[in-house]
Order: structure tokens, then C-alpha cells, then sequence
């Protein structure tokens, strides 16, 4: 499935290993060598065979990390040494996973290079939720915006466009940056009891669900969510009067991977 010297960015999905596309999954199992993100978990890279090399180049915040420059490069020695390579990103490649940086750097280089797509966090995070992003007659448009920036950058965005009505907001790695995204709605418009989901680890066994109002995200995002990434979806959508301002320890039923379930008697 994979030519030898041919790189495949695969979209890893929000976590569950149940929401890889089959595309993916094979592809996981055809890699000789796997470059993941600090986002994959240990259930999606267990889909790999045993002597597939599996190579962490994950970005934390405030952790020691690979740049991009070097991850490039490492995709590149790897095809060139006729390698299959997956380059596995959490949630979709295309949406904030630095795509372009690799396309263009395998495509300078010669290396056939293709894209296989998985479910973004967004996707999962309203999933759990039991939400739709758009909502007739409310929700007439969708915007996903990252919160995350370079130390000592401002969380520089159009503010007065994120606050538009009829809009659902989709912040990624958004705890953080809960205080300035609530300050800045609230001064571009956007009412104070704006309903507001946070999720951390959407998908996960460990996810935490808070629903609450945009005036309080600020203490929300400090006092409810863990250390996991959050996403901060805002709008109405994000409103359900049985999850306001309560705490979700038991995200949906998870089904266990196919290997694990027993077969009937």
C-alpha cells in the first residue's frame, strides 16, 4: 500500500483508535517506519507491526521538542533510504497540523508524498457532546481557530469576525488562552452567557466535559480541566441545560478495538 520511498501524512483522528478511518489503519500497518506526534496515543501506534520503527517528533508546549526544520528532515532521510513512511499527526493533517511545511519539503526532495485524512478534534469534541456545529437558523457557519502560539507571541486573531452571531467558535488549544478569547469576544460583542463547551482529551477515556457561560471561562478552564488538550467550543451549540456548569467524568462508551473484544459462544 505503501511504495518504498513514498511518505504518507495520515491523520491520527482525536485519540480513540475506533475513529481511524480504515485508510489509515492500513497504512499504520503497512509503515516500516512511523514518525507520530506528541497526540497519538499508545492505542492508535499498538496498530503497528512490531518491527515497524516508531519515532516520536512530538511538539509540547514547554517541553523539549524536535523543530520542524529537523522533522522534515528525518522524513526525508527515511524515503530516501527507501523507507514506507507515515508521518502520523493527531486529529486531521490539514487542520493545524503543519501539512504544507512536509509537502513541500518532500516534493523539493522528489519523494511521492500524499495525504490520507482523519477526524479533527472539533468533529470529536461535539460528537461527545451529543452537539451539532451547525444548528439551523443559529449556527449558520463553523470557525476553527488555534490558540496556540510561539512563547512570548500574542494570540494575535480577527476578534471582531470570531464574534460574528450565528457563529460556533472552535478554539484549539484553548485552556490556556481561555482569559484573552473571553476577553476579546466580550469586547467585540459576543454577550457575557454565550454558552461555552470545554473538552479536554475529546474521545479519550479521560475526557472531562465543562459546559459554562463565555463571562466565566476564564475560571473554568483553570479550575476544571486537566492537563490534557482542551478544545473550547462557543456558541450556541455548546448550550444544554442537563450539562451546564456540571463536570462529565464518563464521556460516551467506547468500543474496544477489535482484537480485544471476545467472540460470541
Amino acid at each position: 500500500m505503501i511504495a518504498p520511498g513514498e511518505v504518507w501524512l495520515v491523520g491520527a483522528g482525536p485519540g480513540d483508535p475506533d475513529l481511524l478511518t480504515r485508510k489509515a489503519e492500513r497504512l499504520i500497518r503497512a509503515a516500516s517506519v512511523v514518525f507520530y506526534d506528541a497526540l497519538v496515543g499508545p492505542d492508535v501506534l499498538a496498530l503497528a507491526r512490531a518491527e515497524t520503527r516508531l519515532v516520536s517528533v512530538g511538539k509540547r508546549v514547554g517541553r523539549h521538542s524536535k523543530d520542524q526544520r529537523t522533522i522534515c528532515a528525518l522524513i526525508i532521510e527515511a524515503a530516501l533510504a527507501g523507507e514506507r513512511v507515515v508521518r502520523l499527526k493527531g486529529g486531521d493533517p490539514s487542520v493545524f497540523g503543519r501539512s504544507m511545511e512536509e509537502l513541500d519539503a518532500c516534493r523539493a526532495a522528489g519523494i511521492p508524498v500524499r495525504i490520507c485524512p482523519g477526524i479533527t478534534a472539533a468533529i470529536a469534541a461535539a460528537a461527545s457532546l451529543g452537539t451539532s456545529l451547525t444548528l439551523r437558523g443559529t449556527a449558520r457557519q463553523v470557525t476553527f481557530v488555534t490558540a496556540h502560539v510561539r512563547k512570548g507571541e500574542k494570540l494575535d486573531l480577527d476578534w471582531a469576525s470570531l464574534a460574528a452571531a450565528q457563529t460556533t467558535l472552535a478554539v484549539y488549544m484553548g485552556k490556556g488562552a481561555a482569559p484573552e478569547v473571553a476577553t476579546q469576544l466580550l469586547a467585540h460583542g459576543l454577550p457575557g452567557d454565550t454558552p461555552v463547551a470545554c473538552i479536554e482529551s475529546a474521545s479519550l477515556p479521560e475526557e472531562r466535559q465543562f459546559c459554562t457561560r463565555l463571562d466565566l471561562l476564564p475560571m473554568a478552564a483553570r479550575l476544571a480541566m486537566g492537563d490534557g488538550p482542551v478544545i473550547l467550543l462557543i456558541g450556541a451549540v455548546a448550550a444544554g441545560p442537563a450539562r451546564r456548569g456540571s463536570v462529565f467524568s464518563q464521556p460516551a462508551p467506547r468500543l474496544r478495538p477489535a482484537s480485544q473484544r471476545s467472540s460470541p459462544a
